[in-house]
């Protein structure tokens, strides 16, 4: 039971190590939108209109925020929503680590206790 205790410990200090700069995140999705002006733009009047990348963040009552953003912010931001994205999966992974802690050692507490009756 011990060596199960401390490989868990091991993979747990892996995913630590392996998680992203927490000061490197954002929540959100990465759009893309075509705005058009009304008039004064020949590009527009030809309807093509311009490119535009937007985070879009949902708060809590379903209230959502567009940030625009240059197109220089874009690779920042892609970054940042990957980074986001896999710190929340290495946190689930090691709460579900330390939740198979919890059991082996309740387990084993279990065990010594049936042992002493």
């Amino acid at each position: 039971m011990k060596h199960s205790i401390a490989t868990s410990k091991k993979k747990r200090n892996q995913l630590v190590r392996n998680l992203p700069d927490c000061g490197d995140i954002l929540r959100g999705s990465l759009l893309e939108r075509i705005i058009r002006h009304r008039q004064g733009c020949p590009k527009c009047a030809r309807g093509k209109g311009h490119r535009i990348a937007v985070l879009a963040v949902t708060y809590p009552g379903r209230k959502i925020r567009h940030i625009s953003l240059r197109s220089e912010q874009v690779p920042l931001v892609r970054r940042q929503l990957d980074n986001f994205q896999r710190l929340k999966a290495g946190l689930e992974q090691i709460a579900a680590l330390n939740q198979q802690g919890l059991r082996a050692k309740a387990t084993a507490g279990k065990v010594r206790r049936h042992n002493r009756d």
